[in-house]
């Protein structure tokens, strides 16, 4: 999956657009589970829903199903993948994905990429990434498979804002320190102390401005 602000692309979609991602099922296919990484990165809702579904901690998660990674000048999650295979942790042996239903949103996005634009996000089909052929055209939003949508659409937009915005400020004092100051301060409030409540989008949005009072943002 392909995030960006920059890159120019020939098509961009919305929520309501007929894509050509539709890959019945997968039909056997895993490829695009095996040999990603430490590219599927995670969001504070993906480990939210993970730590629900798989009744473990943040911390818990850690040990086994997920890792730190400096992306972008932040330190943030990803999945695991497993040693001896090159797979996704998640990836049963049968081939399909045990946490479906609670799959991040990368892997809910694939093979769509998001562009960034002030009045919110755009999708475009990232070439070459799905190998399966004479897929089907269905909506972006349908493919999603994501409840709640316009919300998720608005925390996306505002988490992918201020990490820019860290980033951003992190850059001006060229310090290593700070960034890792900043990465730990993410990690903890956004990541590792848990949500009480299962309106995890009201209060995400409270430790938002929490965190721009906090670092004066």
């Amino acid at each position: 999956m392909i995030e960006n602000d920059y890159i120019e692309v020939d098509t961009l979609y919305d929520l309501n657009d007929m894509v050509r991602v539709d890959c019945h099922d997968c039909m056997g296919c895993a490829d695009c589970c095996k040999g990603m990484g430490d590219t599927i990165v995670l969001d504070p809702y993906d480990c939210y829903r993970l730590t629900l579904y798989l009744g473990k901690s943040f911390d818990e998660l850690l040990l086994k199903e997920i890792e730190l990674t400096p992306k972008g000048g932040l330190i943030l999650p990803n999945l695991k993948m497993a040693e001896d295979t090159d797979s996704c942790i998640f990836l049963n042996e049968e081939e399909r994905c045990s946490i479906h239903t609670h799959r991040p949103g990368i892997c809910r996005l694939f093979p769509l990429g998001r562009q960034y634009e002030e009045g919110g996000i755009k999708y475009f089909l990232v070439p070459g990434e799905c190998k399966k052929e004479n897929r089907s055209k269905m909506k972006v939003k349908k493919w999603l498979d994501t409840p709640d949508l316009k919300r998720n659409q608005s925390f996306l937009k505002a988490w992918h804002d201020l990490k820019k915005q860290l980033v951003e400020e992190a850059l001006k004092e060229a310090d290593e320190q700070t960034m890792k100051n900043l990465s730990l301060f993410v990690l903890n409030h956004f990541y590792r102390k848990a949500y009480q409540t299962e309106d995890f989008y009201g209060e995400f949005e409270e430790r938002l401005q929490q965190a721009k009072a906090a670092l004066g943002l």
